[in-house]
């Protein structure tokens, strides 16, 4: 059960934070953020004695014990194996994330890759000592050493799991089939007053992934590294789109509802969702289009302040294991990060659905990462649009 994640924006200190921490550039997708200079932190060489208790931050169905639904618990084996107690909040969005770890009250965090690079950048996140994560060996290898979330070959944290940003639309009102992100830009007066989008700055980076296909001459090499011009050329698609747009979501509920409804027939979603749809009812589909797609990678970070740092260490390891990132990826509605969790699911043709270990898949997967000042994409002659502005242009395109 996918539970609801949104990413409004209400932090532009924290993303002009990171802008002055960047001095030079960062590499794409799948490789290390080599421009990005955090401070000079260390990982720990060993552990020692557990705590007693472990603070965490945390998406809604990440950190479960039984308490909401009886059949998802996976804290309370935690406890028991290693005396350390849990304690979470749930945050609803990446800027609240970023926020309570500043306080330094908690030591861990299942980052999204907009938050990591700002936590990383400000000292918040600490750099992660992998040998002490047993469980860290069986990570697909496309989780590792990405550009969201380790800076120069040292990873600061561990992946949690991964998920795209899919093409869903109505199979009988929607026709021919679209292969292309079009759908929903170029040709979304088709489908006037019935076209969704995802609410959040991200998705100005969706409309930069459908430029970099269809306006070659705007040189967009990585949808989250956007100069001036090609900045500019993703707001007004999106604010093109708008007119168009019945409506924006970050609760998942409500898109199976709409898509049930006939109020929505093509738009962005989650695997989870249109999986939700179908079983409901809902004539759907949903795919990466010609393009490729978005998508979102979690990693669980360790707090710079952490007062429980060795039970914060025995918690990555546990929350990767290949048993319990298995009952997380299901409950959740993601892909495990543990390449041995697959055999661990209910569901036997889980990790089949939701592409868990066909790297070849998350090759058309530009995962989200965090605007910064300092372009990601290499290029040192120019200055690209930091976080802080996708915040602002946000508002303005939804009116």
């Amino acid at each position: 059960m996918r539970l609801t994640r949104t990413l409004q924006a209400a932090a532009c200190a924290a993303a002009l934070l990171l802008t002055a921490a960047c001095d030079s550039s960062g590499s794409g997708n799948g490789s290390s953020a080599t421009g990005l200079n955090p401070p000079a932190l260390k990982a720990p060489t060993k552990l020692g004695e557990t705590e007693g208790q472990v603070n965490l931050i945390a998406w809604a169905g990440y950190v479960e014990d039984g308490s909401n639904d009886p059949r998802a618990d996976w804290v309370s084996g935690f406890e028991k194996q290693t005396g350390c107690q849990v304690r979470s909040k749930v945050a609803a969005s990446s800027d609240e994330m970023v926020k309570l770890m500043k306080t330094g009250e908690y030591d861990a965090v299942s980052a999204s890759g907009d938050a990591s690079l700002r936590l990383i950048a400000s000292g918040d996140a600490a750099p992660v000592n992998t040998g002490l994560v047993p469980h860290y060996k069986d990570v697909f290898s496309g989780l590792k050493n990405g550009s969201w979330n380790s800076v120069k070959g040292q990873m600061y944290g561990i992946p949690h799991g991964r998920g795209a940003n899919l093409l869903m639309y109505n199979t009988e009102k929607v026709r021919p089939a679209p292969t292309s992100w079009s759908a929903v830009f170029d040709d979304a007066s088709t489908y006037k007053g019935h076209v969704t989008a995802y609410d959040s700055p991200i998705y100005i980076a969706d409309a930069a992934l459908y430029l970099r296909a269809t306006r070659p001459e705007l040189r967009i090499k990585d949808p989250y590294a956007l100069d001036q011009k090609q900045f500019d050329a993703a707001v007004a698609l999106l604010k093109k789109q708008n007119a168009d747009i019945g409506e924006y979501w970050s609760d998942y509920l409500k898109e199976v509802s709409a898509f049930k409804s006939g109020d929505s027939v093509v738009g962005t979603t989650w695997q989870v969702i249109a999986g939700l749809a179908a079983g409901e009812g809902a004539k759907v589909k949903a795919f990466v289009p010609k393009e490729g797609s978005t998508g979102w990678s979690d990693t669980w970070m360790v707090s710079a302040k952490a007062k429980h740092p060795n039970c914060a260490y025995k918690w990555l390891d546990w929350i990767v294991s290949p048993k319990v990132n298995a009952q997380v990826a299901e409950y959740f509605g993601e892909a495990p990060a543990n390449s041995k969790a697959c055999a661990e699911t209910s569901d036997t043709n889980f990790c089949t659905t939701y592409h868990a270990a066909d790297e070849g898949y998350w090759k058309h997967i530009a995962f989200w990462n965090t605007p910064i000042a300092q372009c990601l994409d290499g290029r040192k002659d120019v200055r690209c649009v930091p976080y802080a502005k996708w915040v602002q242009a946000w508002t303005e395109i939804k009116g």
